[in-house]
């Protein structure tokens, strides 16, 4: 199955601190919409089942959601929009909002919530959008982000007190995230195998990774190329058969950490996206792992 994360602008409304977007600055980028159109149809055409709309606050641009959710369900391709939810300071306004966006055939909302975030949107939005989601018929749940630490107690009981659903996400130190203090983290030797959706960048560059792939500043090994130059089906295409990506998704980091030469202690210290940026975006490194060829792929039980 080919998921796409989309970007459709870099805008957002707020600034949160542990946002990993690169860089505080006012310009901002943006598809436009009878381009994002047809960047979908292309989509459409190359297999993609399902899009979630993310990378600045999709709702800024909710006309345009309506359309560009609306074109996805004509194609049969499952829509997700992530969120701050500035957008519901009532459940009524929650409502209004949501209700046109079922009608256009919105699968589910990602709803962001963590401390940061929540330092510019009330906790009472959250619960707006979610029950304004269970009432409209869309699914839904809570993306918690943390840094597991016990600051985060409070926000989590709040989850829980109302009934919330939620998944714990932890920070990805990339971007504003990147200056903070890493706290001790200790973690069983998991495989920590990962789907590796890719995401589609405002300005059309496209990265096999939706989370801090963009990020890697020195080798760029996530970046598959941008659209102007290549088309949707090629770029999906070199995701699926680069043979590092894919010991990513059947091996996990973990392993491939292991066969690097990284201690065991020191593996299970890191968490996956930090360990997988010690391995990748690392020229030597790189270079070393992507020499070993069918050597790595035969290290497994």
């Amino acid at each position: 199955m080919r998921n796409i994360a989309f970007g459709y602008s870099t805008r957002c409304n707020i600034k949160c601190a542990h946002c990993v977007a690169p860089k505080d600055t006012l310009d901002f980028q943006k598809i436009e919409l009878a381009r994002a159109k047809e960047i979908i149809l292309d989509m459409s055409i190359a297999g993609v089942t399902g899009i979630s709309f993310t990378a600045g606050e999709p709702f800024i641009y909710y006309n345009d959601l309506l359309e560009l959710v609306g074109l996805c369900k004509e194609k049969s391709i499952y829509t997700r929009i992530v969120t701050n939810s500035f957008w519901a300071p009532t459940l009524e306004k929650s409502k209004q909002m949501l209700g046109p966006l079922k009608q256009c055939g919105l699968s589910q909302l990602r709803l962001s919530f963590s401390r940061w975030h929540q330092q510019n949107v009330p906790h009472q939005n959250i619960l707006n959008a979610a029950h304004g989601c269970m009432e409209a018929g869309i699914d839904y749940f809570v993306s918690f982000v943390t840094d597991f630490s016990e600051e985060d107690d409070q926000y989590e009981q709040f989850l829980r007190d109302n009934k919330l659903k939620f998944f714990p996400e932890p920070v990805i130190y990339a971007g504003r995230a990147d200056s903070f203090a890493r706290k001790a983290i200790f973690t069983d030797y998991q495989n920590n195998q990962c789907t590796m959706n890719p995401y589609l960048a405002p300005d059309l560059s496209m990265y096999a990774c939706c989370d801090a792939g963009s990020h890697f500043n020195n080798t760029k090994f996530f970046h598959l190329g941008n659209l102007q130059d290549h088309s949707v089906d090629q770029l999906l295409t070199k995701s699926e058969t680069d043979p590092l990506y894919n010991c990513i998704r059947s091996m996990g980091i973990t392993a491939i950490a292991s066969f690097a030469g990284i201690k065991a202690r020191d593996i299970v210290t890191f968490r996956k996206c930090e360990l997988c940026k010690i391995l990748f975006d690392t020229p030597e490194t790189l270079s070393a792992l992507q020499a070993a060829g069918k050597e790595l792929q035969r290290w497994a039980r």
